[in-house]
Order: structure tokens, then sequence, then C-alpha cells
């Protein structure tokens, strides 16, 4: 007869919770790399999350100028969208996976894409779980679009950081703002590995949107009790916040509770024009201080 036993340190609860945690974590993240010398903001918080989650790491370089490419113009073939990167780009793979090793990243890899930076998320959003870049990877006016793009027509989860960005990747304190839509909930499930980490999570509930009739029979989310399910013990706040005043609101609630990070849905301000992200998102990614993390 076979006997299995349990250590002390790994009751069944305990390996069951250490199991659920696991499964929550990034498997793959990329990061929008635009320096190499050193490394940007957005390249060092990635391979901090990475390490700290044992997650493979993607670094993508696209050129400056070829960043805002759409449409026609940015629809290379699926083969040739990865191109291989020239012998000058080798150096610079061989240093980022070099600098990935030395914060414990499992393993890394490097991408030199020759097309708009729109196209290179969706086509990586179908096996990465996270992208990390900077808001000033392209000019302010551009942003929302390029977001908006990417976040509508792949759903990839994204950790999008100030300009200058210089603290580490702790994100100790978290604000959750949650209205009740969809996008709202997936960005709480996108956040979890986040949430779990953090030391406070402030729960900021507006309330349910008013639902069609024949609505109330569906199931319906219950933002306090999923994460209390996940381990992540928040604070709930309720607030009634007018829709004109949301992104205002928002950074200033934020700012109260000290938070280092910033979770929310982001949906299209018309479904009419799936690359315009909704008006409180665009506030917010303008004139946050610190990382928002977005999900359509």
């Amino acid at each position: 007869m076979n006997v299995v036993s349990h250590s002390p340190t790994q009751e069944p609860g305990v390996v069951a919770r250490e199991s659920a945690l696991a499964a929550n974590r990034p498997s793959d993240i990329v990061a929008v790399a635009t320096s190499t010398s050193p490394w940007n903001p957005a390249v060092r918080v990635a391979a901090t999350l990475a390490s700290r989650w044992q997650s493979l790491l993607t670094g993508c370089f696209v050129d400056e100028s070829l960043r805002m490419l759409h449409g026609p113009e940015s629809e290379p073939s699926v083969l040739g969208l990865l191109l291989d990167t020239p012998v000058r780009d080798f150096k610079e793979g061989d240093e980022f996976r070099s600098f990935a090793r030395s914060k414990g990243v499992p393993h890394a890899s490097w991408v030199v894409a020759h097309t708009g930076l729109a196209r290179v998320l969706r086509e990586l959003g179908a096996w990465h779980s996270l992208a990390v870049l900077e808001r000033d990877v392209v000019n302010g006016e551009s942003l929302s679009e390029l977001l908006g793009e990417v976040l509508l027509s792949c759903r990839l989860p994204s950790l999008i950081l100030p300009p200058g960005w210089s603290r580490d990747a702790q994100l100790a304190r978290v604000l959750v703002a949650w209205d009740g839509s969809a996008e709202a909930t997936r960005a709480i499930h996108a956040a979890l590995p986040f949430l779990q980490d953090a030391r406070r999570v402030v729960l900021l509930d507006g309330g349910r949107p008013h639902s069609p009739e024949g609505e109330c029979y569906l199931p319906h989310f219950e933002p306090f009790v999923y994460m209390s399910r996940h381990g992540v013990e928040a604070d709930p706040v309720c607030v009634g916040i007018p829709a004109r005043t949301a992104g205002a609101s928002l950074l200033k609630k934020a700012d109260q509770v000290g938070a280092d990070l910033i979770v929310m849905g982001a949906f299209a301000h018309s479904r009419l024009r799936e690359r315009v992200i909704g008006g409180a998102t665009r506030y917010v990614l303008q004139h946050a201080q610190i990382p928002v993390l977005l999900q359509h």
C-alpha cells in the first residue's frame, strides 16, 4: 500500500492556493523597447515582473518612424511580420537576453518588427498575457488611437507607464475602478497577479449600469467576493461619479489612497469608432503619474 503524506509546509490547502496563484500569473510578457543604453522603463519593469512570476519575456523594438502605421500600410504577410533582425540588431538581442538573465528571467527573446506598433502588438497578443509600454511610446495625440486599436482588437492587458517612470515594479497599493461593465470585470481578472502581490487593494465601486430588460436573469459579477475568493482582501469604497468627471475623480481618489497602480477597463467611446477609447480612460492615460493597467 502506498501512503501519501504531507509535510507541515505542504498542507493540501496551501498547495492548492499556491497552484491557483501560479495559474493566475502571466505566462508570457511583452515589453516595448525604445532604448537600450540604458534600457527604457517598460523593459526594466517587464523584466522585474517576469522574474517575480517566472514568466517568459519578449522584448520588441519598432522604429519610432513606423510605430503609428495602421491600416493597409501596416499589413505585411504573417510570415514577414517579425522579420529576421539585421546584423546590427543581433548585438541588441544578445544584450537584452543578458539583461533579462541578470534579472532572473527564465527565458527571453528579442524581436524587431518593421510595421506599425498596433499591428505588432495584435500579433504578439495572440500568445502573450501582458504588454508593458510607456505612455510616450508615441506622441500624446496618437496614444489613444494606438491603445484603442490594440485593446479592442486582441484584448491584451496593457500596463501603461507614465513618462520618465523610474521606480520599481512593486506596486504595493492598487486602486481598482469598477463600474459594472464587462471591460472592468475583465480588468480585475487580468490584474489578479498584481492584486495578489499588493499590500493594499482599494475597490472603487461605481455600481452597476442600468441593465436592459431581461438581463436581470444573467449571472452578476461581484468584484469584492471574486477578489476575496482569490485571496485578495480589498477595501470597498462605493462612489457615484458623473461620467463627465470620472477620469479626474478617479485620479483624485488614487492620490488620496497613495495608489501605485490603477486598474480599469477600457472601452470604445463609440462602437462605430473602435480605435477610440472612452473619455475617462483617455483622461487617466493623459494625466496619471502612476502606472495604469488597462483591459478591454
